[in-house]
């Protein structure tokens, strides 16, 4: 399915999945805003997405942990778009080191504020948009550290807190929204295999059962839970870990 038409948010779009999120979807037609901590990140994305021949692209700054920032990014697509169809709280710092002394406080606090509080906020702050939208979806990337019982990652434990956070967020979003048309989709990976989309990796990277997961996989449940008929409410994706 193509995406023309689609206006796309994305928080975290400076490198890794976000990265690939934002190419992936730019190629299938959809105009994409997307952000960075810093706009000279969002800016380089941005730029190699126009490369290849996409105009609809926009790079903003946006900090999760600082609420005017989210404020701001959220004010700055206002004033491109009346909608947006999809929003993606890809955002979310990781912290690792199964010991909680091995991390300041202020390495415990970013991490919580970006996952937990840069979640809440984004999806507060462009809800008027998604409202505006008549196919309004909001994606959020949890992590299997979210889901209950998990123990098999070594991220701190600030990073469960913070996905932990999500998971319940988004949990009651779902139910609360969806009176109002909004679908709430979540997905709980373990670690996954992030291949550069613009390398030969991408349609080489073995993907049979064995494997780990890939994020060429991560990207199509993404693309298959937004164009479900809007009667279906996928509230989850969960994947067995390797």
């Amino acid at each position: 399915m193509r995406f023309d038409g689609y206006r796309v948010v994305i928080t975290a779009a400076g490198r890794d999945f976000g990265r690939t999120l934002a190419i992936q979807l730019a190629d299938l037609g959809a105009e994409v805003f997307l952000s960075a901590r810093s706009l000279a990140a969002a800016e380089r994305v941005r730029d190699e997405i126009r490369d290849r021949g996409h105009r609809q692209v926009h790079a903003c700054a946006c900090d999760l942990t600082d609420p005017a920032s989210i404020r701001e990014f959220a004010s700055g697509v206002t004033q491109r778009t009346d909608r947006v169809d999809i929003l993606i709280n890809n955002g979310s710092r990781y912290l690792e080191g199964p010991d909680l002394q091995s991390a300041s406080d202020a390495d415990v606090v970013d991490t919580i504020a970006s996952g937990a509080m840069g979640t809440v906020l984004t999806v507060k702050n462009f809800l008027p948009l998604l409202l505006n939208s008549d196919k309004p979806d909001v994606v959020t990337m949890v992590s299997a550290c979210g889901a209950a019982g998990h123990h098999r990652s070594d991220a701190h434990d600030a990073f469960y807190a913070a996905k932990s956070a999500q998971a319940g967020f988004t949990e009651i979003l779902s139910k609360r929204l969806r009176p109002q048309g909004v679908r709430v989709i979540s997905l709980y990976p373990p670690d996954f295999d992030n291949a550069d989309p613009l390398s030969e990796e991408w349609t080489s990277t073995p993907r049979e059962a064995k494997d780990a997961l890939t994020a060429q996989s991560l990207v199509e449940c993404i693309l298959f839970a937004v164009t479900q008929p809007r009667d279906c409410f996928i509230k989850a994706f969960h994947f067995e870990q390797v």
